[in-house]
């Protein structure tokens, strides 16, 4: 690899730090790495500090160096053999990642216990969004069957609503405009069962079918409880009609889901769909037994209105293990495979179970008590609830 050298301007000092730059050939193109010797680490993911009193500078734990060093031809090896879509959708979800946790950083110190889950709502609710946005502009042709072939300009249409899911996420992410971007995303939702998935439904039967209507729903639902909390919650009379809906169409679906898991108990757990658990889980039927029961039990919480944040915030715990113990797995293996259609299906998988959790960790937040901040944003949001109404 060439040898260059390279001017670092930091804190008024001028480093002349030699690095290697390598470029590396995949299937769709090539990638400029560039290798920095410590303190200075490859793709500046590790960075060292310096003061202007002369202190030297701040050096790499050497077990994250030797975890950076091993990990990094993996990574690499993933990221070249990614499809164009499937790359895109992984880095949309990490760009809104990357933007959202400074938004949850404050409440994230201020939770105690096991409220600290339901401060993660808007990241799970956020990144699948921006992930399935980037799904709809990178293969938009693939997308044009599901436009119902009464509509004109079907490209538009798929276009339009990647465009509308990617400012969702961010809207959501961000926490700004999240009674507008929460209510309009539930209202999407809704019209996609009512014109898409709910007439395939009702024409062919199955379990699947239904199991997409019912998710959906749920969808729609958690945006409509995220919009009325940002109208004021409870306290608000046309925030409270949104969180009411959202938490009854939350419920029939739990309860739905909750069934699904003990008539098919070898299937991914959480939204019951065609994909198995692998077959290197440890006595697979427990893990749908154990969701089963517990979105059973959370359904009927929620649709009773009883016990509704504390329900919310363990179920959303156990979807998040979920996410990270099993689906976090399968992502990985499905983003090593070379298929394109392998990887879209590993990360829409992940994304599905992720924005599931987002929708029930947002009932956890219906009758929170909120930061300064976040109720000086909800006393705003209050005194334009009623154009909402109107709309």
């Amino acid at each position: 690899m060439p040898l260059f050298y390279a001017c670092a301007e930091i804190k008024d000092r001028i480093l002349r730090i030699p690095i290697q730059c390598a470029v590396l050939h995949g299937q769709r193109g090539f990638v400029v790495l560039i290798l920095c010797p410590k303190p200075i680490s490859c793709f500046g993911v590790f960075y060292s500090q310096h003061t202007r009193s002369g202190v030297p500078y701040r050096r790499i734990p050497e077990s994250l160096n030797r975890f950076w060093s091993s990990m990094r031809p993996i990574i690499l090896s993933v990221i070249l053999g990614l499809s164009g879509p499937a790359l895109s959708m992984s880095a949309a979800g990490l760009a809104v990642l990357a933007i959202g946790l400074p938004a949850v950083k404050n409440n994230i110190a201020e939770a105690r216990g096991i409220d600290k889950i339901a401060v993660l709502t808007s990241i799970c609710f956020a990144i699948p969004l921006a992930v399935f946005g980037a799904e709809h502009l990178s293969i938009a042709r693939a997308l044009l069957a599901g436009v119902p072939s009464y509509m004109p300009w079907h490209m538009f249409w798929v276009y339009f609503v990647g465009i509308a899911l990617i400012a969702a996420s961010l809207s959501i992410a961000t926490k700004r405009q999240v009674r507008w971007s929460g209510l309009l995303f539930g209202a999407m939702m809704f019209l996609f069962v009512a014109m898409l998935h709910l007439p395939g439904a009702l024409r062919t039967g199955g379990r699947i079918p239904w199991t997409i209507v019912f998710r959906e729903m749920s969808f729609g639902g958690g945006g409509w409880v995220l919009a009325g909390i940002a109208m004021g919650g409870e306290g608000d009379r046309y925030g409270k009609r949104f969180i009411r809906v959202g938490r009854v169409l939350v419920a029939i679906t739990a309860i739905f889901f909750g069934g699904q898991h003990f008539l098919h108990p070898l299937g991914l757990p959480g939204v019951p769909l065609e994909k198995q658990m692998p077959q290197w889980i440890p006595v697979r039927p427990v893990f749908d037994y154990l969701t089963g029961v517990f979105l059973t039990i959370a359904g009927v919480c929620f649709l009773l209105a009883r016990e509704t944040r504390r329900a919310a915030e363990y179920l959303g715990a156990w979807i998040v293990l979920v996410v990270v113990v099993i689906y976090g797995p399968v992502l990985i293996r499905a983003l090593a495979d070379r298929n394109g259609g392998v990887q879209i299906e590993g990360i829409n998988y992940f994304a599905d179970m992720l924005l599931f959790g987002g929708v029930i960790l947002s009932l956890a937040n219906t009758n929170r008590a909120y930061s300064a901040v976040d109720r000086e944003v909800r006393g705003r949001a209050t005194n334009q609830s009623r154009a909402i109404s109107k709309w």
